[in-house]
């Protein structure tokens, strides 16, 4: 695994997982069981959920999740919802691979196609939510 992933992870279990956790009502929720995108690991059992509150149609006011995932995983939907609380969902769009490069300043394969695919995750939700509020 990663140096830098498992240097996060550390940082994460000894000062707690900032954004872990449910929201009621989220405006998105994203799930990869449902939709069928491997995030955790490689058990039947490995899931991640999503929850975004949108305020306003537009801004991406909070973001929380739940897991029963891998070390990369966990540090990756942690950036994730550090990336777009307060952003539009214009903004949150443009997000790229890169983003989550410079937080952790790491290109490790494992990093890097989870990232992708909470991307990928993550664009499929904005599609679904601009679709109910059109």
């Amino acid at each position: 695994m990663d140096q830098k992933v498992i240097k996060y992870y550390r940082q994460l279990l000894k000062e707690g997982f900032t954004n872990a956790g449910s929201l009621e009502n989220p405006s998105i929720v994203l799930d990869t069981v449902g939709e069928k995108i491997r995030i955790c690991g490689h058990t039947s059992d490995s899931r991640l959920y999503v929850y975004i509150a949108v305020a306003d149609d537009q801004t991406l006011s909070d973001c929380r999740y739940l897991c029963n995932c891998d070390p990369t995983a966990n540090v990756v939907v942690e950036i994730l919802c550090t990336l777009i609380k307060g952003r539009t969902l214009s903004e949150v769009e443009k997000l790229c691979i890169d983003d989550f490069v410079r937080v952790l300043d790491t290109s490790g394969d494992e990093f890097l196609e989870k990232s992708n695919s909470v991307l990928k995750l993550l664009n499929r939700g904005i599609n679904r939510y601009r679709g109910k509020v059109s």
